[in-house]
């Protein structure tokens, strides 16, 4: 009897340790507070982080990003588990989070750094992405101002940014609301 129960332990951890196929993707949608909240409740999603990519400076600071003198976005990078989501499923959650019409930002965030993106890391996900862009472009009649850039570095931002709906959810609140993020999305989407 022992052993049995042994054997079946043995399974029952064989089965919780299965290894995750652990990807990273990397998106801008604005700013980055907002992206987090909306992949973290994303099941399969594992981590996301507040940072900077696409620009010229290494190591740049908050202030020197949204000063539009970088280049640099703001970025969320997502570490997924492409066991339980597939990066098509991953992108479809990205642009039901983004204004795809606004070339000058995102909702009340405007400027250069709050542009939205995709950041492809190899050709796959740049086709898929280029589909998905052209079927947003043909289901809406509209031209998308998304861009779509190569992956070179990310930048994790600063420590206060790192999940800051959860650890300032009142003043994250107060800002989501101002900026209309829900109500633009739900129109935009329909949801």
């Amino acid at each position: 009897m022992k052993q049995f129960i042994f054997i079946l332990a043995i399974l029952c951890f064989t089965n919780l340790a299965r290894a995750e196929n652990l990807q990273k993707v990397y998106f801008a949608g604005g700013c980055f507070w907002c992206m987090e909240e909306a992949f973290d409740k994303v099941m399969g999603v594992k981590k996301t982080t507040s940072g900077y990519s696409g620009g010229h400076i290494k190591n740049p600071t908050y202030e020197q990003v949204v000063n539009e003198n970088t280049g640099h976005l703001e970025v969320v990078e997502i570490v997924y588990d492409s066991d339980v989501i597939s990066y098509p499923s991953i992108m479809d959650i990205f642009f039901k989070n983004i204004d795809p019409f606004d070339a000058a930002g995102q909702f009340c965030d405007k400027g250069e750094s709050y542009r939205s993106a995709i950041f492809y890391q190899n050709e796959t996900q740049r086709k898929i992405a280029e589909q998905s862009i052209e079927q947003i472009e043909k289901k809406f009649n509209k031209k998308t101002f998304i861009l779509l850039k190569s992956f070179q570095e990310f930048y994790e931002a600063e420590e206060y940014h790192q999940d800051y709906y959860q650890n300032n959810f009142l003043k994250y609140l107060a800002y989501k609301k101002a900026c209309q993020r829900e109500e633009i999305l739900n129109n935009i989407w329909k949801k």
